[in-house]
């Protein structure tokens, strides 16, 4: 009943949070307004992840123990959420941007202690440690995850629509390993993110104002994604966060997460960042400029609507999420789950470079669909 409590809580926080941000962000200009790259209808509120961020602060407070990783992580989530709702205000600098997500991912690894200390036996030689670069490596994780959401920020619904994929996958993860703690954290995320979505799907002439996440949030997200992954694949580290209360006997670790695995929970933030990138540099374009190339723009040239994109998308990281939670459960070779992994993303990044030759024929397969859906009915 507690955890029920708890997470029922976690909603109407959120949920309020998000009413009283609405009217502030009008009086101080807190508003994405629509432009040649943003093709939505009217001003409209940049308030989605300042109240998530604030929920699910207050709530944490009140069920964790406080800490020095609890301290620290929760300095680094404000901090970034401090600079996303600058940057939805008054657009930073990319330069800017990129030093406050290094100090505040710096925060969270020298601080708060989380690090990738091992990638696993990926290539079946042995454990691939880091050693000394693991604190790098970490920051670099952390960063990645951080722009990979921002960017996959395109229509409405998406950002957490992948957002409740990864923390759905962190807590059924977490849950396989008997980690109490992330399984918490990871449920709260999703109970937080549920008046998000419910705000974000309305259309501008619903009654009930619609909201964007903001780069507050992408980044916010990111970071939290990095930090709960963190935990499930480090022992040393999961055993630094305990609840006030909440605990559950039948709970106990039983082991930790294999880094490769995870990678399937963020896969299609993370494959669309990366094959971005690597094509606007190899046009030697800056690698942060927005364009519209990404997964949901060659679905949406396609002929299908937004709502229909969101869908396809959605169910697409559901499926793969469940095939790295079953590669896990099942404890397939680390170098099996990765060559798998290494393939979709292959898969991927063709599709990208071939993005028009896609669109041209899943216009053609829509077309014929909607053709055999008629005479059925």
């Amino acid at each position: 009943m507690d955890v029920l409590i708890v997470f029922l809580g976690t909603s109407l926080v959120s949920w309020l949070l998000l009413s009283a941000c609405i009217p502030v962000a009008y009086r101080v200009g807190l508003l994405d307004k629509p432009c040649s790259r943003k093709r939505h209808q009217g001003d409209t509120p940049l308030i989605g992840g300042l109240a998530l961020a604030g929920s699910l602060i207050i709530v944490w407070l009140c069920i964790l123990q406080i800490s020095l990783p609890m301290i620290a992580y929760l300095s680094a989530a404000s901090l970034m959420v401090c600079i996303g709702v600058l940057d939805d205000r008054f657009d930073l600098s990319v330069r800017f941007r990129i030093i406050m997500q290094l100090i505040s991912a710096s925060v969270l690894v020298f601080w708060g202690g989380v690090e990738i200390v091992s990638l696993g036996n990926l290539f079946g030689l042995g454990e691939f440690k880091l050693g000394s670069f693991s604190g790098v490596f970490t920051l670099l994780a952390i960063m990645a995850a951080m722009n990979a959401y921002n960017m996959i920020d395109g229509i409405d619904g998406l950002l957490g629509g992948l957002s409740l994929v990864a923390f759905g996958g962190i807590c059924l993860l977490a849950w396989h390993s008997g980690l109490q703690v992330p399984l918490i954290l990871g449920l709260t995320f999703i109970f937080a993110l549920i008046p998000y979505l419910l705000r974000n799907l309305q259309s501008h002439s619903s009654k009930l104002q619609k909201v964007f996440m903001g780069d507050a949030g992408s980044m916010f997200i990111g970071l939290s994604i990095v930090w709960l992954l963190g935990i499930i694949t480090n022992p040393t580290l999961s055993n630094l966060y305990h609840l006030r209360f909440l605990e559950m006997p039948e709970f106990s670790q039983l082991t930790s997460v294999r880094p490769v695995a995870v990678l399937w929970l963020i896969a299609i933030p993370l494959m669309d960042m990366l094959g971005i990138m690597v094509r606007r540099i190899v046009k030697r374009q800056n690698p942060f400029k927005p364009d519209r190339d990404h997964l949901h723009h060659i679905f949406m040239r396609a002929g299908f609507t937004p709502r229909e994109t969101l869908l396809m998308i959605f169910m697409v990281g559901c499926f793969l999420m469940l095939v790295g939670v079953a590669l896990e459960y099942f404890n397939f070779p680390e170098p099996i789950v990765l060559l798998l992994y290494s393939v979709v993303f292959l898969l991927y990044f063709a599709s990208l470079r071939y993005c028009w030759r896609l669109a041209k024929l899943m216009r053609k397969m829509k077309g014929i669909l909607r053709v055999q859906f008629g005479k059925a009915s």
